[in-house]
């Protein structure tokens, strides 16, 4: 190995001679008070004393450290401008006290139930320093203490065995850097084998235990001096760049030849080495290459298997199920045929007569209208039909639209977390005549293929969506696949109905999705209202400025919207002035600021301070909690004793711990792509030069598309016509399609 792939595997700069070079010493004494942690055990500062009672002022990483516990921390001493000397923790180990006052106040911290501070004396006052070695091996001495009885005695003598073993686990784990939720986790996956198995592979940690991806791990290997070109860790290096590809990107599967230069880049070796580590992993059964095209392509498994599964079912579908057909005049005696154009009456007679279709197209073209249509024939055959979309918030316009019951597809295929899986599948298929799926654009690939498991031969299936939309936030592009494979018969809506027509927030978006600018129409002092303005303003801090306070008074004042639950804003992008996270500060000071008299509780996650009564949306898919990517919600409540907080959300209410802070984020002002499926009130869309690395038409389009009453967007014009004049999406690399050719 490279000296310099060893540097960098060591976290070590290897940039030239002029580099500030890291000088690690190391410090060891007890903790004497813990003056800040945040939540996340991402950093905390702390007071130090040592053997001769010198105190210092420890800062950085230090998870689950608690007053009286003794560790070694290792790092380098710095001087802070306003703060002055101070140890920069790198990592530090837990030990146990080795002080009577450092047992005192280990004891009282409730470590051992049956034990507080006023017994936690008693026993010291008596034992001394030699108290916990007492508890260990002479634990029946603790009956020479005036007024410890026999149950008593018993109580803490199990409490202490049963600690034991965990406790020695978890110094073990604190020591590799680990905050005391993830000691947790580790400890319930592997229970008293954990050493052996974090020794042995740290990685599988990355694999097996929630929270810990390859980084983390990583750097647990680090701690455990393991080799940068160890088996393991090439293998688990090739399977995250490939899961990072597929859910940053939205790939299915990445070309070989661009995976082994990423991994080899990830992990400091040449691209043969990390061609093992690909090896690895396909025999690890976490990567998959397909040989079948003309260069090999890498496929995480599951990926690779909901594909080849999609691609086999709907072929299937489309070759015909034997399903019984409807003539056009038995469709024709609907009291709403004639109301339909021609295009709507097509899509209708396309699902009584085949069984797949995709209904498509953008606002206003009468999608709803079809599928309430549909659903009326079906009902009036004795059908029975359900209607499903994505996400909560889909779900429920798809019910209010339709006048009929809807649901998520998750509810649809009832999830069950004791098996982590869904109760439907092919062994046990959806019972239903016909099955709607609305916002299809969402669908990756992952729920597409769980979805199409659970159909029987017996069912016909709808697929409703906007092509032109951003793709799934997951990977694949599955609508579009399923288009261009030309396999399913698709229906494109286009007519904008008359009373579609006079909405400017419909007009405008044909009109960008048609790669044309909008009508720039500014606010009028004369009182006139419309449902689609456009502000010009260039400065970051001064739009920043004029989006808040629309958001909080104006909008509010003017058309009586709340900005609570009806106003939501929509960035291109998390991070900048005009980013979702700096929106998110401002309109949380502006909204949900912190109490003036008495005390709110409070949480943190890093930088973000979160409070009860706040607007949240869920970052990643829980099964367990039926809550999933996208959800919207408010935080209910904050329990700083139990270290819970709780979050309703449209569809349920949730209660998550403190360590679970990291499925959720502020949502007053979120990005368009995590917007897909939704409908708002009120939208507000900044739009800046800034933002140039996401100006696209259909990230515009599909931003313009989530306001049902009112759009505003605010920026720059040249950045509006970039995006719109900007049809150059990022490719997705799906086989979706071929393989549906095939």
């Amino acid at each position: 190995m490279s000296r310099q792939s060893e540097l960098a595997f060591n976290g070590v700069a290897a940039s030239g001679p002029d580099r500030p070079q890291w000088v690690e010493t190391s410090v060891k004494g007890t903790v004497s008070s813990v003056v800040f942690a945040s939540e996340d055990g991402a950093y905390a500062v702390i007071r130090l004393e040592d053997a001769q009672h010198r105190e210092s002022v420890l800062v950085g990483a230090l998870a689950a450290v608690a007053e009286g516990q003794d560790i070694e921390a290792w790092g380098q001493w710095e001087r802070h401008k306003e703060y002055g000397r101070q140890f920069r923790v790198k990592r530090f180990e837990a030990l146990l006290p080795t002080t009577e006052e450092g047992v005192r106040r280990y004891l009282a911290s409730g470590i051992i139930p049956g034990i507080g501070p006023k017994l936690a004396d008693r026993v010291v006052d008596r034992f001394g320093v030699e108290t916990l070695s007492i508890l260990d091996h002479y634990s029946a001495r603790l009956l020479e203490i005036p007024g410890f009885g026999k149950g008593r005695l018993k109580q803490i003598k199990d409490a202490w065995s049963s600690q034991s073993e965990r406790r020695e686990i978890y110094i073990f784990l604190q020591g590799l850097g680990l905050s005391a939720a993830y000691c947790d986790r580790v400890y319930r996956k592997y229970a008293s084998n954990a050493v052996e198995i974090v020794k042995e592979n740290p990685y599988r940690l990355a694999r097996e235990v929630k929270g810990i991806g390859f980084r983390m791990a990583d750097t647990i290997a680090r701690h455990l001096n393991i080799a940068p070109d160890n088996p393991f860790r090439l293998g688990a290096g090739a399977a995250y760049v490939l899961a990072t590809m597929a859910d940053q990107q939205g790939h299915t599967y990445v070309p070989r030849d661009v995976l082994l230069a990423e991994a080899a880049r990830l992990l400091a070796v040449g691209e043969d080495v990390a061609a093992t580590g690909l090896q690895r992993a396909v025999e690890d059964g976490t990567a998959v290459i397909d040989s079948a095209a003309e260069e090999p392509l890498v496929y995480p498994a599951d990926l690779y298997r909901d594909e080849c599964d999609v691609a086999q079912i709907i072929a299937g579908m489309s070759s015909g199920s034997g399903l019984p057909t409807l003539p056009p005049q038995a469709l024709a005696r609907s009291r709403n045929w004639a109301m339909l154009n021609e295009a709507q009456q097509a899509a209708v007679l396309n699902v009584f007569q085949h069984p797949i279709s995709i209904i498509t197209g953008g606002p206003g073209v009468g999608k709803t209208t079809v599928t309430r249509e549909i659903v009326a024939i079906a009902h009036s055959l004795n059908w029975n039909v359900a209607l499903a979309a994505p996400t909560g918030r889909a779900a429920k316009r798809l019910s209010e639209s339709s006048q009929a019951p809807a649901q998520t597809i998750h509810r649809l295929l009832k999830w069950e977390p004791e098996l982590s899986g869904f109760a439907l599948n092919g062994d046990n298929p959806l019972k239903h005549h016909l099955v709607i799926i609305d916002e299809v654009s969402m669908l990756d690939i992952r729920l597409a293929a769980s979805l199409f498991r659970a159909f029987s031969a017996e069912t016909r299936v709808v697929l409703v969506g906007d092509r032109d939309q951003l793709p799934s936030v997951g990977p694949g592009s599955f609508l579009r696949d399923l288009i261009e494979s030309k396999c399913v018969l698709a229906t494109h809506l286009s007519e904008v109905y008359r009373q579609a027509g006079g909405s400017q927030i419909i007009v405008s978006a044909h009109r960008v999705n048609a790669g044309q600018l909008p009508e720039m129409r500014p606010p009028q002092s004369s009182g006139e209202l419309s449902d689609f303005y456009w502000i010009e303003q260039e400065n970051q801090e001064k739009l920043v400025d004029i989006v808040c306070r629309m958001a909080a008074e104006r909008i509010p004042k003017r058309f009586n919207f709340s900005p609570q639950t009806d106003i939501q804003i929509l960035s291109p992008m998390n991070r900048g002035v005009c980013g979702a996270d700096n929106l998110n500060r401002r309109m949380q000071a502006a909204l949900n600021p912190p109490r003036t008299e008495g005390w709110t509780p409070e949480m943190t996650c890093g930088d973000v301070v979160y409070r009860a009564g706040d607007r949240v949306m869920q970052i990643s898919n829980n099964y367990d909690y039926q809550v999933f990517n996208g959800d919207l919600g408010r935080l209910l409540q904050i329990d700083t004793k139990q270290k819970k907080f709780t979050v309703r959300y449209e569809s349920n209410t949730v209660t998550y711990a403190f360590d679970e802070i990291d499925q959720i984020r502020l949502a007053y002002a979120i990005t368009i792509h995590k917007s897909q499926g939704s409908e708002f009130p009120v939208v507000i869309v900044p739009v800046l030069n800034q933002h140039y690395i996401m100006l696209q038409r259909n990230l515009i389009y599909t931003a313009m598309t989530r306001a049902a009453q009112l759009l505003i967007m605010i920026g720059a014009k040249k950045a509006l016509s970039i995006a719109v004049h900007n049809v150059n999406q990022a490719p997705r690399h799906s086989q979706l399609a071929e393989r549906l050719q095939m």
